[in-house]
């Protein structure tokens, strides 16, 4: 359930009008009007209706369980907010551990003057995203800090979910000549989060990729692939992933430049701010690492899914040079492709 462990005076009102959170020391009522006003009426599950410290879950074994905690600035974005972010990231991490998601916990830590409007928007789109993931909210905290604490709302959510993935799905699977494939355009998200946050304008609108990606990933298991490995491509953008891998798998990969989709709208984007797409938050795109023999099924499987329909193959495998990602470009020429030493995007997630 979600815990008590704050306490919230009486809504106040902001300079706009709107009802806003006050901090208040202490337990009590207003708590327990926070949370049946904006959510258990969002959150309605019967793991929640105990009321209890805690949810009791019946899984089977194996289990995959992940945590993550979200802090973007805006709240709102193109696309999504931090409600749908902190639900599909959730999901997202335990689908590329090779799980089906089932239940998500959410710590919420508000701060003072945040908007009850704007704090019930970003339950119900939870909630939303939960119910199209196939997930469960089923236990969470609530706390309030001071005004200039929080950037108005973090969330923290952790994820369980089974495993169906008949072999591990981690770098350590990937073998010289596997097939690298990307599941769609890259650099929406980033872009379109800069963009609301310094208010820039661009002739076309960029939306946020934010999506859940377990439907496709499950289809790949439920069709025999081999997936050796999958990496969704959040911090770090692509580059990050690829490189991630490599290192970790004492593996390289080669990528084509020309086989990587980035939307004319994103790239102009990017020149414009001196951004590489390749570097880019991503948060509803991922890399599968098939056989080279069932690339062609994975892919046509992938594009059957809305959320996967632009899945290409972008690259191979090789055996050496250990840990490197090298990209082939329009011209012909080669260059490496490696981490930034810092975020390219700050608060982006």
């Amino acid at each position: 359930m979600m815990d008590d462990a704050f306490a919230l005076s009486c809504p106040a009102t902001s300079p706009e009008g709107d009802l806003v959170l006050l901090a208040h020391g202490g337990g009590g009522r207003m708590t327990e009007r926070l949370l049946d006003s904006v959510f258990r009426p969002a959150f309605d599950d019967p793991l929640l209706s105990p009321r209890h410290d805690g949810a009791r879950l019946e899984l089977a074994s194996p289990l995959a369980f992940t945590t993550d905690s979200y802090v973007v600035k805006p709240l709102v974005f193109p696309g999504g907010d931090i409600g749908t972010l902190a639900v599909n990231g959730t999901v997202n991490d335990l689908a590329m551990c090779g799980a089906r998601p089932g239940f998500i916990s959410a710590g919420f830590i508000l701060e003072e003057g945040l908007s009850i409007a704007l704090l019930t928007r970003i339950v119900i789109s939870m909630r939303d995203a939960a119910q199209a993931a196939g997930v469960r909210i089923v236990t969470g905290d609530l706390k309030v800090v001071d005004r200039g604490k929080a950037d108005g709302l973090f969330i923290n959510t952790s994820g369980i979910g089974s495993i169906v993935a008949p072999c591990p799905v981690e770098p350590a699977s990937v073998v010289p000549g596997d097939a690298v494939i990307l599941s769609g355009d890259i650099g929406r998200h980033g872009i379109a989060v800069l963009a609301a946050r310094e208010e820039l304008s661009f002739e076309s609108s960029i939306v946020s990729d934010c999506a859940p990606l377990a439907e496709p990933v499950l289809a790949l298991f439920a069709a025999g692939i081999a997936v050796h490995c999958l990496r969704d491509l959040t911090r770090g953008g692509l580059a990050g992933g690829l490189v991630e891998v490599t290192e970790t798998a004492g593996l390289a990969v080669e990528i084509s430049e020309p086989a990587v989709p980035v939307r004319e709208d994103v790239g102009s984007a990017c020149e414009l701010l001196g951004l590489d797409p390749f570097h880019v938050a991503n948060e509803g795109r991922f890399l599968v690492f098939v056989p080279a023999g069932q690339a062609n099924a994975a892919i046509e499987i992938l594009r059957r899914h809305p959320v996967s329909v632009g899945a290409t193959a972008i690259g191979t495998v090789a055996a050496c040079p250990a840990g490197q990602v090298t990209c082939k470009s329009v011209l012909g020429g080669t260059r490496i492709i490696d981490m930034l030493s810092g975020e390219q995007l700050p608060r982006i997630c």
